[in-house]
């Protein structure tokens, strides 16, 4: 179709999605299963799995199901990623450009020790009977 737009060429860079993107970084060539991606991001397994196919839709990785039979092994079959060599490229460039944005805001202060409470007092878990 004429006119048509394709989605964005890169996945907004939550920090849960730079934390998915270093760690298939680490060893770019190597297949990783989900759980194995979610223990080095220190991510859950719902966190990891969507950034996952969303960056599989984008062409940044490939995946493929194991082919291990799921009752000999105990388990349900393993679904591996493994970041393109474009993917990969993609990675490190929005990586780099996630952390120039990250830098060049002002420094955050911590608040005082004793902040002052908004003009509806102090706020209570249970209200009093």
């Amino acid at each position: 179709m004429v006119g048509r737009e394709k989605g964005p060429a890169a996945p907004r860079m939550t920090l849960p999605t730079q934390l998915v993107l270093r760690a298939l970084l680490e060893e770019w060539t190597h297949e990783f299963y989900g759980l194995q991606i979610g223990q080095a991001a220190g991510l859950p397994s719902g966190t990891v799995h969507p950034i996952l196919a969303r960056l599989e839709k984008l062409g940044w990785l490939e995946s493929r199901w194991e082919d291990a039979d799921p009752a000999e092994q105990g388990r349900p079959r393993r679904r591996y990623y493994k970041l393109t060599p474009d993917g990969a490229e993609r990675a490190r460039i929005a990586l780099a450009q996630a952390r120039t944005q990250v830098t060049g805001l002002p420094v955050l202060r911590p608040a005082p020790p004793e902040a002052p409470h908004d003009r509806l007092g102090p706020r209570r878990l249970h209200q009093p009977s």
